[in-house]
């Protein structure tokens, strides 16, 4: 559905047959509850799981060696804590089988960094904007939820793409 929202999304809510019942997206479902005067302040907090046992630990200044600490620590003190991660169906795994895109996308994210940070960028050239959307578009976790194949193999041709846009215009 994400590649052909919002377009579609009336037609597929029409096509239910749900007659005296309205859709909402998101925005308008918050939108609702504002207009009943319900607030951020009115929900319970949520945080993944094992996040407090990082935070604990860092602090009110996080710095990445802190962070690295931290997780450490938690994990000598609790064997069930575990970065590798859990995912919306809590059994999907979101490193495990998956490193040789998960790698490349990291190596995209250094690269992008150390070409365009603290130096003078054109945010509004071509070559930024390409590069800047291989990036975003390669962190999606949908190419971990289809699983290997053609999704991955779309993953790693954005990335691809990207690498050369960096490597060609951005030395």
């Amino acid at each position: 559905m994400m590649n052909e929202f919002p377009a579609n999304y009336k037609r597929n809510w029409y096509a239910t047959e749900m007659n005296g019942i309205a859709g909402l997206n998101g925005s308008e479902y918050l939108d609702m509850l504002a207009m009943d005067k319900i607030t951020e302040d009115d929900f319970m907090p949520i945080q993944p799981i094992h996040q407090n046992a990082i935070w604990q630990r860092v602090g009110e200044r996080p710095t990445p060696q802190a962070v690295e600490n931290a997780i450490k620590e938690a994990k000598d003190r609790d064997s069930r804590f575990d970065m590798a991660g859990g995912s919306r169906t809590n059994n999907l795994s979101w490193v495990k089988n998956y490193e040789g895109v998960l790698d490349r996308m990291h190596k995209l994210s250094v690269l992008f960094h150390s070409r365009t940070d603290n130096r003078p960028v054109d945010k509004s050239s071509r070559s930024y904007r390409s590069a800047l959307l291989c990036l975003l578009v390669s962190q999606s976790s949908d190419y971990r939820y289809w699983g290997e194949g053609r999704w991955t193999d779309f993953a790693k041709e954005i990335i691809r793409r990207g690498e050369d846009i960096l490597e060609r215009d951005w030395k």
